[in-house]
């Protein structure tokens, strides 16, 4: 599919060779605060979810893919879309890159071929995003794909350090 194809990364679906990557990336706790994870994941649990990735996105009402790089067809990182919402045409996004690959541009890239997508697939109206105040790469990652922050949610989330206000971000398709 080449709206999922980029200069340096492609996006695609969930494979089952996937599952020591999702592994890695779903126990490593200090990805846990961003994705709210509270415990590790089994290879069990994982391997189901696998599974079960194929489903349609209108059914499950989210879509993870992986980000893969162009150079070796590795997987680099993670973009999904969830709360997936067809009558309000709205989605929300998140990503993650692996430690290894970040200050590349692998994560602007992939965003950007998934608000295409988004917007030209599944003809959403809009995406958000919900980043704590202190993720500065992933603030400026969004405003720089023209998200825009529209609200702060006082203490939302309960951390091992205490509260953290979460900054709402919205980016509304231009062509309705």
């Amino acid at each position: 599919m080449q709206t999922l194809k980029g200069n340096h990364i492609n996006l695609r679906a969930l494979e089952p060779e996937d599952l020591d990557f999702l592994f890695q990336i779903e126990n490593n706790e200090n990805f846990w605060e961003v994705s709210h994870t509270q415990q590790p994941f089994s290879k069990y649990t994982l391997k189901l979810y696998l599974e079960t990735a194929h489903l349609d996105v209108y059914e499950t009402k989210q879509l993870r893919l992986v980000i893969e790089s162009n150079s070796n067809n590795s997987p680099i990182g993670m973009i999904d879309i969830f709360d997936f919402n067809p009558r309000h045409k709205r989605a929300g996004i998140g990503i993650l890159i692996h430690p290894d690959y970040q200050n590349n541009g692998y994560a602007s890239e992939a965003l950007s071929l998934l608000i295409k997508y988004s917007f030209t697939y599944l003809q959403l109206h809009q995406l958000y995003a919900n980043i704590t105040e202190d993720n500065f790469y992933s603030i400026q990652l969004f405003k720089k794909l023209n998200f825009e922050q529209v609200g702060i949610k006082k203490d939302w989330n309960s951390t091992i350090n205490g509260f953290k206000n979460e900054i709402l971000f919205q980016l509304i398709n231009p062509t309705p």
